[in-house]
């Protein structure tokens, strides 16, 4: 007689334990998504950011003007004459922007005499103050005639991201591609740095521009 008391009394206990889990699902808010990093290739600016105008392509942007870590400020017709290599990244990523800025310094100490340039671009304006970004810089030896590190407005980053070079970024988002820039300020081509191949195309695509010009 207790053991059919004790079995009903467990079967009780799992028909309400189901029935609350179920109500706790049906009246549980949806997660909100969140930005994760990304690699992706590039992307048309009207999918970047959600409140964001669309805008026809003879909208778009094609220059830039940002605030360098000198505290001056320099402009996509500033850069025309030489070639560059455009990053995002910003100051407090643990691992991926440090190893990104590395394969940058290793770029920078292959075409340190060859007039190349490389411009990072900070995708946590708040943060990235020229201050920080000057303190940032130094860890890697960036010099500051030919390794740029840029900030600006976070809403004009986004547009300066997709209009111009055709990449999502976002605060704290960016992507995993490098972009070359040819010397009149004609995108060349997108590279994967953690792709070995893509980086050494990188380099060869560099050395080929140099050896033209």
């Amino acid at each position: 007689m207790r053991t059919a008391i004790h079995i009903a009394l467990i079967l009780l206990v799992g028909i309400g334990l189901g029935l609350t889990v179920r109500s706790l699902r049906r009246d549980a808010k949806p997660v909100e998504p969140v930005a994760v990093f990304t690699n992706d290739g590039p992307v048309d600016p009207e999918t970047v950011s959600e409140d964001e105008p669309s805008m026809a392509p003879e909208g778009w942007m094609t220059d830039f003007e940002l605030t360098e870590r000198q505290g001056n400020t320099v402009s996509s017709d500033d850069l025309i004459g030489q070639p560059y290599v455009v990053s995002f990244f910003y100051s407090t990523c643990p691992s991926i922007c440090v190893q990104q800025n590395q394969m940058v310094q290793e770029l920078q100490k292959e075409f340190q005499s060859d007039g190349v340039r490389f411009v990072s671009i900070s995708v946590d304006p708040e943060t990235d103050t020229p201050e920080a970004m000057r303190e940032y810089a130094a860890r890697f030896g960036a010099d500051p005639e030919k390794w740029l590190f840029m900030t600006g407005d976070l809403t004009y980053i986004r547009r300066v991201g997709a209009e111009v070079f055709r990449l999502a970024v976002d605060q704290k988002f960016h992507t995993e591609k490098f972009v070359l820039v040819d010397a009149k300020g004609a995108i060349v081509g997108y590279y994967s740095w953690p792709e070995p191949k893509q980086f050494q195309k990188l380099k060869a695509d560099i050395r080929n521009m140099i050896t033209k010009a």
